[in-house]
């Protein structure tokens, strides 16, 4: 679980780094809302999520000063089949129409990247107005 929800991703942006700078690119992060708080029967997860934004607010301090932001979104249960499939090994139905949906996260992507360069969003946390969960 570390290796793939921590390590992988350190190690992309690490190789990535050189073309980031090069270009001053941006680098966003989705990571879950488990890094946040740790839910029950969860602690492993929830640890690597945590190191997982950990990496990325060290990362932030590295490369700011190259003119690359870092951005870590939480948006929570979205409407996506890995959510279907979530719910059902809990038990419960899925209503999707209750859960975020990918185009609004990905709207609050596009908008905090479009900031001009004198700004930087650091952490968006997304949450639905009603709760299926």
């Amino acid at each position: 679980m570390f290796r793939s929800n921590v390590r992988g991703h350190y190690s992309l942006t690490r190789t990535m780094l050189p073309l980031l700078r090069k270009s001053l690119g941006q680098i966003v992060f989705v990571n879950s809302s488990a890094g946040l708080r740790s839910p029950t029967n969860a602690g492993q997860f929830s640890a690597t999520q945590n190191a997982f934004r950990s990496t990325a607010d060290s990362l932030r301090d590295e490369v700011n000063a190259d003119g690359i932001r870092v951005l870590n979104i939480f948006p929570g249960r979205t409407a996506t089949p890995r959510m279907e499939k979530l719910f059902a090994k809990e038990g419960r139905a899925c209503k999707p129409e209750l859960l975020r949906q990918p185009e609004d996260v990905a709207e609050m992507v596009t908008h905090s990247l479009r900031l001009p360069r004198t700004a930087e969003v650091t952490d968006i946390n997304i949450r639905p107005m009603q709760k299926s969960y």
